[in-house]
């Protein structure tokens, strides 16, 4: 008896068998050598990174800040300090879901990956420097020539993925100012986030900001749930423009012999596939040690610390897997030395080039989860490192 099997792995290859009984060893050998494939659960869309093999997270040294706020997407400011927007709290002075709460906030991170420290910078005028003068929510914010910008979906009363704008703070997140215009979910657009290089944007690609957004299939549902086409697309605009309006951006489109090919909003195609799906919020960086782009992502379900850690040497890719987390498998699921409350609810986690040695091996990751002001419901910190193919 002949099986014929033909296996299409996500698009970068394609394998044909023809197998005998005797010749399934070798079918198995062949899917768990690939790494495509995983028995025990969710399948990554990319083959493993030649170069970074894994992570490994030091639970012992596990901190807490800012209990009822999430988010916190950090960029490495100007000042030396970082920089990001949290989402329902009360920032680190409130540390409550319900003192000095607020839709969104801006909040400062001094000091190193072990010893940092939180103030809130915009938000409640009670326990903020500044008061907070619009709401929605944000996991996208990058400084660039001593300018803070944010990227900000829309409030609860428009629904959260109806339409996104570009903030920006000439005062360290001080005062905000909105954009006149915006990228709207009939772009079929969503929760974008920067891809952050090191202080003040300092080791740039190029010229351009770039960033990745989520596609967006339900046009007519604009709430945070995982999307399960799972593609992201690919924007830039030169830094020059970046404030001039959403017709300066131009759309990844394609490769063209190697190179990427830019073109209209209309145009874009995926940069980034996932058939899992992909969560309602990303981050991005670039690692200059390891001189890669690392991008992280939920899928399969929300709040449930089922996430992927990608990375490629380029924006565009070619995509390959850090660490793929999984139902069974998932962040955080074994702490050895972590004595913090915890819950299986972290839907974010982030790196940032300031709590990053200079050979990029090790980092402070930060995460959050969706704890109803508890747990993961905060601004999380844990050390770790990045383990090495080389």
């Amino acid at each position: 008896m002949i099986l014929k099997e033909e296996l299409n792995m996500s698009d970068h290859f394609l394998v044909k068998l023809t197998l005998s009984p005797n010749g399934l060893k070798c079918l198995i050998f062949i899917i768990l050598f690939t790494g495509i494939y995983n028995i025990y659960g969710q399948t990554s869309p990319y083959p493993d990174s030649q170069v970074i093999k894994g992570i490994s997270l030091k639970w012992s040294t596990h901190r807490r800040g800012a209990q009822g706020s999430d988010n916190f997407q950090l960029t490495w400011a100007d000042d030396n300090n970082l920089y990001g927007a949290w989402g329902d709290g009360g920032g680190f002075a409130g540390n409550s879901n319900k003192t000095c709460r607020v839709p969104l906030g801006v909040a400062r991170i001094e000091g190193s990956g072990t010893n940092w420290k939180g103030y809130d910078v915009w938000g409640d005028p009670k326990c903020s420097e500044k008061e907070a003068t619009f709401n929605g929510k944000s996991w996208g914010t990058i400084c660039l020539d001593s300018v803070l910008y944010m990227w900000v979906v829309s409030d609860h009363e428009f629904g959260h993925l109806k339409f996104v704008n570009l903030a920006r703070s000439f005062d360290h997140g001080a005062s905000w100012e909105k954009s006149d215009w915006k990228f709207e979910i009939t772009d079929r657009l969503s929760i974008p986030t920067f891809i952050n290089y090191g202080k003040n944007n300092s080791g740039a690609k190029d010229d351009f900001i770039y960033s990745y957004f989520i596609h967006v299939e339900d046009t007519t549902n604009t709430k945070f749930e995982m999307h399960d086409k799972g593609k992201l697309y690919l924007t830039r605009v030169h830094k020059a423009s970046l404030w001039e309006g959403r017709e300066a951006f131009e759309w990844y489109k394609g490769m063209e012999t190697e190179k990427p090919l830019w073109g209209t909003v209309l145009e874009k195609k995926p940069v980034f596939e996932d058939p899992e799906g992909v969560g309602w919020c990303l981050s991005a960086f670039y690692n200059p040690g390891l001189k890669r782009y690392i991008l992280s992502a939920e899928h399969t379900e929300t709040h449930k610390g089922i996430i992927g850690i990608f990375d490629a040497p380029d924006p565009w890719g070619p995509w390959t897997t850090v660490k793929y987390w999984t139902e069974d498998k998932y962040f955080g699921k074994s702490r050895q030395g972590d004595t913090l409350a915890w819950e299986r609810n972290v839907f974010f986690l982030a790196f940032n080039n300031k709590w990053l040695s200079k050979n990029g091996k090790k980092f402070t990751l930060n995460f959050t989860g969706g704890g109803r002001g508890n747990d993961n419901d905060s601004f999380n910190t844990v050390k770790g490192s990045f383990i090495l193919n080389r």
